[in-house]
Formats: C-alpha cells, sequence, structure tokens
C-alpha cells in the first residue's frame, strides 16, 4: 500500500493504538472520520453496515473517511444479526454509534447491555443534540448546529452570515469531540477495568469551542455582529485583500511586531502609529489604502515580496495549491494513491505527529460486508454459522 511516510518510526514502537478494537456503526461523516482518526492511530476499526443501502456516501468521500477499517454488514434489525454484533462487542475496546437516543437501546444494543456483557467497553454516542434535554429528538445537519450554538451568526462579514465549506459542528464539534472523550475514557478504562457512556451532542461540542465571542461577551456583555469583531474584520491589519490579478492575500499583522515588518516591507512607516487603532473610521481608512496598495501587483509578486517580511502574509491558496505546496509536502501530509476502483486518489495523512510512530495507509476504505467472514471469524464464529448468517439475510 502507497504511503509517504517512512515507516522507520512505526517499527521502532508501534502504533500507540494498536491492539485497540473499535466498532464503528456511524454513517456519513462525524461518526466515520471520528473513527478514521483512530484507525490512522493504530486502531483496528470496524465499520458496520446494514445489509441494505450502507453508508450512502459518494465514492470519493467514503474512501477518504473510512480508510484504514475494514468493513461488516450485519442487519441489527434480525436477532442473528444482534447475536453476531454481540460476539464482536464481547471484545471491543470502543463502540460509536450515531443513530438517534434510543435506537440502539430497541435494537438490543443499549449501554446497559454492551456494559453487562463488556464492562471495559468504551461506548460513544454522537449526535446533534446529546442523549438528554428537550431537543434530544430534533433531527439537524451542522449548519442547524452552528445556528443553535451561536457560531453561526459569528461567521461572515457585514453583509450578513456565510455558509462554509469545512463543517465546524461536524469535524470539530462532532468528530474531533467525540475523539477526545472516546480517548479519555479509554485511558481511564485501561487503569481501572471500567469503561464508560461517551455522550457528545455535535451542538455541545460547538458552543464550547466559541472562545472568541465568548470573551467578547464577558468583556461587552455582548457579541460583536459578524464583520465587526477583531477576527472578523474590525481590523484592517487582520483581513483579506485583493490583488491585482483577482488573487486573494491574508494579512495577519495583529501583533505589533508584525505589523512593523509589513509596514516596512510596504514602505509605509506611517502607518504604524495606526496598529489596532480602536477608531472605526482609522481602521476603515487604513483598510482602503492596503486594499489599493495591495491591488497594485499580482498575487506571485506580493508572495516573493512577503514571504520572508515577517509579517504574517500568506495568499488564500486554492485546495489543489495547498496539495501542492512544499511545507506540506515536506511534513508528509499529502499522499497520492491509486485506488484499485477510483483510480487516483489524493489522501491527506493524520495530523498527529508523535516519536516512535509514523502514519501509514494500511488500506483503503473497505467495500460494504468485505471482511463480514474474517471479522465474524475472529470473534469465534465457525464457517458454517457464518455461512448461515449470509443465507439467513442478518450478515453479507
Amino acid at each position: 500500500m502507497p504511503t509517504s511516510r517512512s515507516t522507520e518510526a512505526r517499527a521502532e514502537q508501534g502504533a500507540p493504538l494498536a491492539g485497540v478494537r473499535v466498532l464503528d456503526l456511524t454513517r456519513l461523516v462525524p461518526g466515520p472520520l471520528c473513527a478514521r482518526h483512530l484507525a490512522d492511530l493504530g486502531a483496528d476499526v470496524i465499520k458496520v453496515e446494514d445489509t441494505g443501502a450502507g453508508d450512502a456516501l459518494p465514492p470519493a468521500l467514503r474512501d477518504l473517511i473510512n480508510r484504514n477499517k475494514r468493513g461488516i454488514c450485519l442487519d441489527l434489525k434480525q436477532p442473528a444479526g444482534v447475536e453476531a454484533f454481540l460476539a464482536l462487542a464481547h471484545t471491543a475496546d470502543v463502540l460509536i454509534e450515531g443513530f438517534r437516543p434510543g435506537v440502539m437501546a430497541r435494537l438490543g444494543l443499549g449501554y446497559e447491555t454492551i456494559a453487562a456483557l463488556n464492562p471495559r467497553i468504551v461506548y460513544c454516542s454522537l449526535t446533534g443534540y446529546g442523549q438528554t434535554g428537550p431537543d434530544r429528538d430534533r433531527p439537524g445537519h451542522d449548519i442547524n448546529y452552528c445556528a443553535e450554538a451561536g457560531v453561526a451568526e459569528q461567521c461572515g462579514n457585514g453583509l450578513g452570515p456565510a455558509l462554509g465549506n469545512i463543517p465546524v459542528a461536524d469535524l470539530l464539534g462532532g468528530a474531533m469531540t467525540a475523539a477526545l472523550g472516546i480517548l479519555a475514557a479509554l485511558f481511564d478504562a485501561q487503569r481501572s477495568g471500567r469503561g464508560r457512556h461517551v455522550d457528545i451532542a455535535m451542538a455541545d461540542g460547538t458552543l464550547a469551542h466559541a472562545v472568541m465571542p465568548l470573551a467578547t461577551l464577558a468583556r461587552h456583555g455582548r457579541t460583536h455582529a459578524a464583520g465587526a469583531d477583531t477576527l472578523t474584520g474590525a481590523l484592517a491589519c487582520y483581513r483579506n485583500y485583493r490583488t491585482r490579478d483577482g488573487r486573494w492575500l491574508a494579512v495577519g499583522a495583529l501583533e505589533r511586531k508584525f505589523w512593523d515588518a509589513l509596514c516596512d516591507a510596504l514602505q509605509r512607516p506611517d502607518w504604524k502609529p495606526l496598529h489596532r487603532s480602536g477608531d472605526r473610521e482609522v481602521e476603515q481608512r487604513l483598510h482602503d489604502e492596503l486594499a489599493a496598495t495591495f491591488a497594485t501587483r499580482d498575487l506571485a509578486g506580493w508572495q516573493a515580496m512577503l514571504h520572508d517580511a515577517g509579517a504574517c502574509v500568506s495568499p488564500l491558496r486554492t485546495l489543489d495549491e495547498a496539495l501542492a505546496n512544499a511545507q506540506f509536502r515536506a511534513r508528509g501530509m499529502v499522499l497520492d494513491t491509486e485506488h484499485p476502483r477510483w483510480g487516483r486518489v489524493t489522501h491527506v495523512a493524520s495530523p498527529v505527529r508523535m516519536s516512535g510512530f509514523a502514519f501509514a495507509l494500511q488500506r483503503h476504505a473497505p467495500q460494504p460486508g468485505e471482511h463480514t467472514a474474517q471479522v465474524l471469524g475472529e470473534a469465534g464464529l465457525d464457517a458454517p454459522q457464518i455461512a448461515a448468517l449470509i443465507s439467513s439475510g442478518a450478515a453479507a
């Protein structure tokens, strides 16, 4: 399997989650990405799909989110499918589910049932609004969780809220928060022998990370509208500016030393005293002058001039440009692979780097049921039992 990072460190110490088995019952993005983070760190993640539609993601997205996992199909509405799953749960370390509250219990697979079978298991329920509260049964998507948490109102500019292509609630409030909770509970289970039920709400995780507007609220008794706070456009020293060729530069000179460096590079020492003036009119005038200045050259010219100026100025790269960037390539973050079905697929490596371990793409995302016989065999079922499950439709 292709990889762009050396495997010497893996041989030296091993993957940090080697030997940890995870049952991933989730679909779409937040849960599967959480499980992928664990798989990338060496856990044996088994993606459990139903025998019907399964996880109906577009192929390219499915492959990115479910790499380094094995896949089985079970019909958990059939008693035989439930029994097969319980056999897997008996020795698993982690279970991740993303059904609405109460669904797992109705299937006979609630936390109490699983914990009675395997007291060490870490059982993570990942939902939009959590297992408790008046909104626990409400449906939602990333846009809804961000809206409810007061985060969407803070994303945008003076023209109003803006939508982004990086779903903050799904990825940060959901996947990363769930991984944090799972790893903390797993660490404790290794010491105590007792697992926990980890209840993660994407809305909670989004609210918990709204530290910038929370600080504004604490200081002023209210938040500023999008476009009017430190990071959303109130300061001329922290804005995006259009270049002559229609591209953009990100200026992040929040600290005085970076601002002074930018003023020196632009040969405008008269701007130095205006840094973070606190005067709206001054900031607007300074913004307009900066905008006029940056409009005089193409992006490449500004990159050549400002890259080493120490001023915190960067080009707004397209994603394909970022994947080709020398910094990410040097860090081994970009993996160009050949998928057996989809052809060329570019993966981004795990961002977690540590001594004694190097990320590797061990396997592409499994096809539905690709490892059913293998995984059930490891759980103690013999060949006739597995064949019976498949013939009855309880497994595939």
